[in-house]
Order: C-alpha cells, then structure tokens, then sequence
C-alpha cells in the first residue's frame, strides 16, 4: 500500500482540530506537528478570522517598494524611448534629467527593466569587439585637435538618384560638423563643404580620412588635391590603414546612427534628404546626449577653433637647388 502523503493545508487543519479537541497543551501540540508556538498561535488567529481560506499560504510580496518608478517618470521614459528608439536607457535618462530636474530618475538598470517589460526593446545578438593590437588609438585634449571624416554608404533616394553622404566629425567633443549628401564622392564637390565647415569653424590640427577618393590617390605618398590644401592650411592628414575601419571607429558608430535614423527610408529626392540630414544633425548636436561625454551633448562641449581660416593659402616656397 503506498504511503499517505499530506499536504501542508491539511496538517493545518489537523492541527487545528486537534486544538479543539484539548488532549494537548499548547506546547505539546505544536510539538508534535514540528512547529515553533509562535507559528502555532498564527494558525489559530488566521482560522478564527478567515475561517478555512485563512489557512492557505500568503504572498510574500510587498505591499508597496518606496524605490518604484512612479507612473509619471515610467510614462516620460516610454514615450522618450518611443520618439527616440535608437537610444538607451542611459541616454534616455540623461536626456530626461535637464528637462525634469523635480522628478526622481530611476538607476540606468531600472530603466532599462521598465523599457522591456513594455516591449519597448529589441535583442539584438551580442558582438565581440576586437580591436588589432597594433592600432594607434586618437587621443585628444580639447575640440579641433582631431576630426575625422569619410562618406556614409551610397544609396538612392526614391527618384533613382544616387546619394554620396559626406559626415565630418571632432573626434574630441562628438560634435557632427556637417552631414551633406553629393551625387559623387570627387573632390570638386567635396572641397566645397570643407570651404563651408573652415569658415564656420575655424581650421583643425589633423584631419584622420581612410585611404578612398578623394582623401588619398594611388599616386606617389597617396597625395591628391585636397589632401595638400589640407597640407598648404597647415592641417596634420592621418590616414588608417587600409581595410580596418576600427580605426575610424567612432566616425564607423556615427554612420550606423545616421543611417538608421536618417536614410532608413530614403527620402523623395535629394533636396528632401538633405533636410533629414539637417534634422538628424540638430538632434544630434543640440539634444541627444553622448555616454563619452558623461551625458552631455556635443554642443555643450564644443568650441570652434582658434586657427581661422581666411581662404587665403600661403605662397609656395622652393629650396635654392
């Protein structure tokens, strides 16, 4: 015969009529059936107040958490990350913080629990980041020490023309100079937009290009037309080497931002793209924050340079021989 087994809602009810039978003390009952007094009384409490039900075992849970997000905060962040989808909880957060000083923030781990609960979060596959071991890493101390350059993938807008984006960053401060979209990547249109960027901001000490046209030739030193203005201005060209963009990697970041919040989907025509990239650079610029930057934007960070550009180039000098 096999064994009885009993639940713990039926010795419960053991207890209790063995309670009322009264061949026990109070101490031997409890005794016999393993448990503490304390434990036995509040058997006895919770069946003369609940009757049967109030032998059922309680939720643990907390009534209430004081470190809850309240409704207010919880609604700001989901509708944040919904006109934001691109950035994270952390970016969100700061993005909060100035515009809502009274409210009581969440810790980035919170935020980001809250996010995915509401089906606000997309996984992704996570990547291993390998850097070669003999990249130079760019270090700056302050705004225009660095910029870097490189044209986004080209694309077509809706009316079947192609669309060359041209992006100029500083490295230093994030800050995304220009973002103009070309029908090619030749140097004639390119020269133009650094024109435009050198007289807005001023001259930078270096200037870091992959090895593609119109930064570099294959011609003798890679030089080509606008790499030696950029030498006649007294502007450092760095060049990576060729194939591994991790080199360029903050500028590779910037073209995946650009690219899903931007191009995806291409725009009726190139004038109509070319507000979107203006849009995306305002937002960029003046409103997202930037974790390298401990959350502030680029805009706040950012100074233009000291070096002004005249347009004037100095007069070529030749050795005697």
């Amino acid at each position: 015969m096999p064994w009885w087994e009993t639940s713990p809602l039926e010795q419960r009810e053991r207890f209790i009529e063995d309670h009322r039978v009264g061949l026990y003390t109070m101490t031997e009952l409890c005794e016999r059936y393993d448990i503490s007094r304390k434990t036995g009384y509040k058997w006895l409490e919770r069946f003369e107040q609940e009757g049967r039900k109030g032998l059922v075992d309680h939720s643990r849970a907390p009534h209430q958490c004081p470190h809850s997000i309240s409704e207010e905060v919880a609604g700001l962040l989901c509708e944040a990350r919904r006109r934001h989808p691109s950035w994270g909880p952390g970016k969100l957060l700061d993005w909060l913080e100035p515009r809502y000083p009274e409210l009581d923030l969440p810790a980035v781990s919170t935020a980001g629990d809250l996010l995915a609960r509401h089906g606000l979060v997309q996984k992704r596959r996570r990547r291993r980041h390998y850097q070669h071991p003999g990249v130079v890493p760019a270090v700056t101390t302050q705004p225009n020490d660095l910029w870097t350059t490189d044209f986004q993938g080209h694309f077509r807008t809706r009316d079947g023309i192609y669309c060359y984006p041209l992006t100029i960053l500083d490295l230093h401060s994030r800050c995304l100079l220009a973002c103009q979209g070309l029908l090619s990547t030749k140097g004639y249109g390119v020269r133009p937009v650094f024109d435009r960027v050198f007289r807005e901001y001023g001259v930078p000490q270096a200037i870091r290009t992959d090895h593609g046209v119109p930064f570099a030739t294959t011609g003798r030193h890679g030089l080509s037309q606008l790499n030696v203005w950029w030498r006649r201005l007294g502007i450092q060209h760095q060049r990576i080497l060729p194939a591994p963009p991790q080199q360029n990697g903050a500028h590779e970041r910037r073209h995946k931002t650009l690219k899903g919040e931007a191009i995806r989907p291409p725009r009726a025509n190139l004038a109509a793209q070319q507000r979107a990239f203006h849009q995306f650079r305002h937002l960029y610029h003046e409103e997202r924050p930037h974790q390298a930057l401990d959350g502030k934007t680029p805009a706040s960070v950012y100074r233009p340079s000291n070096c002004v550009y005249t347009g004037r180039l100095p007069a070529i000098e030749y050795p005697g021989h």
